[in-house]
C-alpha cells in the first residue's frame, strides 16, 4: 500500500493513528496507571412503522455504551483503595449503623471523576524539529489528534482483579464508567490549557 508510505511534491506522509498512543485522565489517577481502554460508543435506536408487508425505520434516541479501563494496581498508587474511597464518597456506607441512612447520589458518584478524558496521540513530525523523530516525545510533545470527554461520569462497576500461585503478572483493576454523553475534540479544560483542539501538543501529565 504505497500510498501510506509515499508522498507527491508537498505532500506529507499519511500516518495512521497508533494504538498504543494515548493517554487517560480518569478523575486524579495519573495516566501511566492505565494499560487499556476502550474508547465510547454509541447506538441510534429505531421505531419500525409497518404497512402492508412493508416496513419503515425511523431513528430514535442516542444512546451511549460504557467504557471500560484496565488499569495497573501498584502499591502506592493504591488503585484498589482509590476507588473503594469513591465509593464511600460517593455516597455508599457499609450497613453498620442503623441510623446512618446516607446513599449514592449523581452528584456524589459524578464527582469522583469530574470530566474524563481518552486522548489520542499522533506522532511527532521531524520536519518541525519537536521531539526529534516520528513517535519521539521531545521538548515540542507529541501533537494531539483526538480526544473524547465523557460528561457526567460515574462508576457502575469495578473488579479488584484476581490473585494466582503460579501467575507473576501485575494485578490489575477494571473499571466500568458511565456517563451521560461524550464529545470529540470539543471544549473543556486540558491542563492549564482553556481548551484543546486537534493539533495541540502534549509536553507532560495534568
Amino acid at each position: 500500500m504505497a500510498f501510506w508510505s509515499s508522498v507527491g511534491e508537498g505532500e506529507a506522509i499519511a500516518e495512521p493513528k497508533r494504538k498504543y498512543r494515548w493517554l487517560a485522565y480518569l478523575g486524579g489517577i495519573q495516566p501511566w496507571v492505565c494499560k487499556k481502554v476502550t474508547k465510547p460508543e454509541f447506538e441510534v435506536t429505531e421505531s419500525a412503522h409497518q404497512y402492508l408487508n412493508h416496513t419503515f425505520y425511523y431513528p430514535g434516541r442516542v444512546q451511549w455504551s460504557t467504557v471500560t479501563f484496565t488499569l495497573a494496581d501498584p502499591q502506592q498508587p493504591d488503585m484498589a483503595q482509590t476507588f473503594w474511597n469513591g465509593l464511600t464518597n460517593a455516597g455508599y456506607h457499609p450497613p453498620e449503623n442503623a441510623g446512618d441512612t446516607t446513599t449514592i447520589s449523581k452528584a456524589g458518584a459524578t464527582g469522583q471523576l469530574g470530566k474524563v478524558r481518552i486522548v489520542q496521540l499522533g506522532a511527532t513530525d521531524p520536519a518541525i524539529g519537536a521531539g526529534g523523530g516520528t513517535g519521539a516525545a521531545g521538548p515540542g510533545g507529541d501533537p494531539v489528534v483526538e480526544e473524547w470527554v465523557l460528561y457526567n461520569a460515574w462508576v457502575k462497576k469495578v473488579s479488584f482483579g484476581d490473585l494466582d500461585y503460579t501467575s507473576d503478572d501485575m494485578v490489575e483493576v477494571s473499571v466500568e464508567v458511565r456517563y451521560d454523553y461524550a464529545k470529540l475534540n470539543k471544549d473543556g479544560p486540558f491542563g492549564n490549557k482553556d481548551s484543546l483542539v486537534v493539533g495541540d501538543v502534549i509536553t507532560e501529565f495534568s
